[in-house]
């Protein structure tokens, strides 16, 4: 199986999405940065993840879908083989 680096930057502006939004993320995450930005009532999310291509882009569509939530994914040139 090939695997990819990949950074999925999230905002989030409902906080009621967050545990459901953690529960797409839990599985293949390599680091997490999480800012808050109260003056403007957002939360900002940066998650590395490694895992196959398929599976980054359906967490990232599936974070895309939740109500409150704007999502963007880069991906590395770096396909490892596992």
């Amino acid at each position: 199986m090939e695997t990819r680096v990949a950074v999925i930057s999230l905002i989030v502006t409902q906080p009621e999405a967050v545990e459901e939004l953690n529960a797409i993320l839990h599985t293949y995450i390599i680091g997490r940065m999480g800012l808050p930005y109260r003056q403007k009532n957002v939360n900002i999310i940066c998650v590395a993840v490694d895992a196959p291509q398929d599976i980054i882009s359906a967490m990232s569509g599936k974070l895309g879908l939740l109500a409150g939530v704007n999502t963007k994914t880069v991906y590395s040139n770096v396909i490892a083989k596992e």
